[in-house]
């Protein structure tokens, strides 16, 4: 907690207004607003925004204290303004100062990958002994350490925080901030390879963290990646004085943290945000943040399950102090505290164990609620985790939302920049259609709502429908509407593509008949994909007089598609067709006062036609994780895996299978996996033409593939009843399987049943 006078001066501020407030909370993102009336908002201009703009906004909510470079044109009287020249300098100072004021050991974590799941585990394996401070999820950016290091108080005895760059320059602010007495290196990779001349160049970069550091580990260079991992876990804390077998006793205990936050669909109409593997402050208000940021319906009540949280260095009344004000932040409309402290809490329902709790009416009684679960892992929440979720046979997608943010980051690097402002400026149209690719399109709508995007795009107006009933707010087109759906179209602001003049004589007639006017609709013009669309010089000057004479309906923006903007082969013919998009898009701009929007750039257009991105740009493929341009794998979103239900030892010259079709050529060991067609699994891949992946090893399918059931060759791989399959995911890339049966990634992502479970985490 520091006062906002002394801040001014720490950040070289100059400041206007009131210089009395106490600042305990820094904000970047409005969204996450907790606690007003302590709170520092910093309105840094980023790829996403200009954070300017939700100043007025905060004032509503009681945000009092800002860090601008420019001050609002009616500057609110109660308010402080700090004005600086450049808001992220500003922040990225005051955490260094914040910094100074501590004389602990403070690890800093960099490298390629890992970095977040060592500095898991080495909470996991300190936190016992000491009050850590570390960083929430993967906060390594310019803004997140800042914000990570603010987390420091008087209580703290280590502070563990992770630094991720991606550009040349990057590490020297970050250093400043951290300012490590102990560093660790993870290794390097290929990630951000594009903007580093060389790997030893990315090598020096990443090392300036480290400048400084009384000691740096680094992993060693094993065949598992993850037994290194806690190898380097192990010499730290030995570094610190762990006794070896202390350390030997709490590597046996170490949880993997890959499965964050899981959103899960429940039993009885709940939806479950599990997060029953640590319990702290911090990581209690990341999950809170992440709970009331979900768009949900509105008859939804917000349950908390809590266990006691340990090594606070709080007092019990502190602690129930500062629960209880994040309950009143969050909204959260149910609280359930486990555990000797919280069941006497008075905060809500009290248990003093699991099991309890399990037994109660309570927990009888939950329906239709999202439920947080939170607990320490001595509290064994993963008992309630298994008794709330919906129970189906053991084939699961696991979708990574965190993988999804990646991708859309990474094509917002190809974006052109407004260079006057530094502002990236082109914004995106997601494509969640055919459920968001396989992915479910309501959890991963709900991820790129929050990052901001535009436009999200369906297919048909129930896939809208769907999405407005799931509390999605996002502007949504429709890039196939039918006749029959045009009430559907204007009850949930549905915006549909037009692309003949049938459509739009029909579209008009029911929108003047429902009383709409000044609808927006997306004017598709046909340049050479010869599927729909107007053509953008024939029918223009009619398609202007249809528009003319009616004010129902109003063009939001103009577009066309490339047809093969994935191949250099093609680019003779892309140019071609944007020539004719740009003949089109004139004439229709011509013929109206207001801005109509124009995009023609897919995925693939993004990256090969930089100068033709404009107002719009459509991702689709890419956004799931495969470059559309060269098929290679981007950020693995999702994971089609499923379980050994048997296996059976069968003597050469048996078959396997319906038809006989897989007739054996050794004695072999086939293993049998609950999932078949009818679960999305293509049937060309039988006969040895395709595998899956057990405990790493490639295990061909033998024989036909049945509705249900598949059998696969595991003669030669160590697995056991219980093991899991990989049917597709980081390993092993949708675009190898699309290969191996002469398809495209698309229809393997999109052919997943909606009987598989989706598993959804950050």
């Amino acid at each position: 907690m520091e006062k906002i006078s002394r801040i001014s001066d720490w950040i070289g501020a100059r400041p206007v207004g009131p210089s009395d407030g106490v600042v305990e909370h820094l904000l970047t993102d409005s969204r996450s607003l907790c606690f007003p009336e302590t709170t520092l908002f910093f309105a840094l201009r980023t790829g996403k925004g200009d954070g300017h703009r939700y100043i007025a906004d905060l004032l509503t909510r009681g945000v009092r204290m800002f860090v601008v470079e420019q001050l609002p044109q009616q500057p609110d009287p109660s308010a402080t303004y700090l004005i600086v020249d450049d808001s992220l300098q500003a922040l990225q100072r005051l955490a260094a100062h914040h910094r100074e004021q501590y004389n602990i050991p403070v690890i800093a974590i960099t490298g390629s990958n890992g970095k977040t799941t060592v500095k898991e585990w080495l909470y996991q394996m300190l936190s016992p002994d000491y009050v850590v401070t570390r960083s929430p999820r993967s906060y390594n950016s310019q803004i997140g350490v800042p914000l990570s290091v603010w987390g420091l108080s008087e209580r703290t005895q280590i502070g563990i925080f992770e630094a991720g760059i991606s550009q040349p320059g990057e590490m020297e602010s970050l250093a400043a901030i951290i300012r490590p007495t102990i560093g660790v290196f993870t290794g390097l990779g290929d990630a951000h390879q594009e903007f580093f001349s060389s790997m030893e160049e990315k090598r020096r970069e990443k090392w300036r963290l480290f400048e400084g550091c009384e000691r740096v580990f680094t992993i060693g260079a094993g065949d598992d990646p993850l037994l290194e991992g806690k190898k380097l876990c192990g010499e730290v804390c030995r570094y610190l004085g762990m006794s070896d077998d202390v350390i030997a006793e709490r590597m046996k205990h170490l949880e993997s943290v890959a499965m964050r936050l899981e959103v899960k669909q429940g039993r009885h109409d709940c939806v479950l945000i599990n997060d029953s593997y640590n319990n702290d402050l911090s990581s209690l208000d990341t999950a809170l943040d992440f709970m009331m940021r979900r768009p949900e319906r509105r008859d939804r009540q917000r349950v908390l399950i809590l266990s006691d949280i340990c090594q606070t260095g709080l007092s019990e009344q502190q602690l129930v102090r500062h629960v209880r004000a994040l309950l009143q932040s969050r909204g959260i409309d149910i609280f359930i505290g486990i555990g000797p402290v919280l069941s006497r809490s008075g905060l809500g329902y009290g248990f003093a164990d699991t099991e309890s709790f399990m037994r109660s009416e309570v927990f009888q009684r939950l329906r239709g609620a999202l439920i947080l679960i939170k607990g320490a892992r001595s509290f064994r929440f993963e008992n309630i985790t298994a008794a709330l979720e919906q129970k189906v046979h053991e084939t699961v997608l696991e979708v990574n939302l965190a993988a999804v943010v990646d991708n859309l980051n990474h094509y917002r690097s190809f974006l052109i920049r407004d260079t006057s402002r530094e502002v990236r400026a082109t914004p995106f149209v997601c494509m969640v259609k055919a459920d968001a690719y396989g992915a479910g399109a309501v959890e991963v709508s709900k991820t790129l709502q929050d990052q901001g995007v535009s436009y999200l795009a369906v297919a048909v107006a129930d896939e809208g429908a769907q999405l407005r009933a799931a509390g999605i707010t996002t502007g949504i087109m429709v890039m196939n509407p039918e006749m029959s759906s045009f009430d559907t179209l204007f009850e949930y602001n549905l915006e549909p593509e037009v692309y003949s003049f049938r459509l739009l004589d029909a579209l008009v007639r029911a929108a003047e008949k429902s009383g709409v006017t000044d609808f927006p609709i997306h004017i598709k013009l046909d340049t050479g994909m010869h599927r729909l669309g107007f053509d953008p010089e024939k029918d223009m000057p009619e398609l202007l007089r249809h528009l003319h004479r009616q004010s129902a309906l109003v063009p939001r923006s103009v577009f066309s598609h490339f047809v093969g903007s994935d191949s250099d082969d093609f680019d003779a013919f892309s140019r071609e067709q944007y020539r004719r998009f740009s003949v089109g898009a004139n004439a229709l701009q011509e013929g109206f006062s207001h801005h109509i929007l124009r995009h023609i750039c897919n995925s693939a257009g993004i990256e090969h036609f930089p100068e033709y991105q404009h107002d719009l740009c459509r991702l689709g493929l890419g956004l799931y994780g495969i470059d559309s341009r060269t098929n290679a794998m981007l950020s693995n979103v999702s994971t089609l895996k499923t379980t050994i239900l048997q296996i059976h030892d069968i003597p050469a010259n048996e078959t396997v299978g319906y038809s006989r079709k897989g007739r054996l050529q050794r004695d072999s060991r086939i293993a049998v996996l609950p999932i078949g067609y009818a679960d999305g699994l293509n049937r060309l891949l039988g006969g040895g033409r395709g595998y899956c992946l057990v405990n790493g090893h490639k295990a061909p399918y033998v024989g036909n593939i049945c509705m249900d059931v598949s059998m696969i060759d595991v003669t030669d791989v160590p697995c056991q009843e219980g093991d899991t399959a990989i049917i597709f995911g980081e390993a092993l890339s949708p675009s190898v399987l699309a290969g191996l049966i002469g398809t495209i990634p698309y229809e393997i992502l999109t052919s997943v049943s909606s009987r598989v479970k989706r598993v959804y985490f950050q």
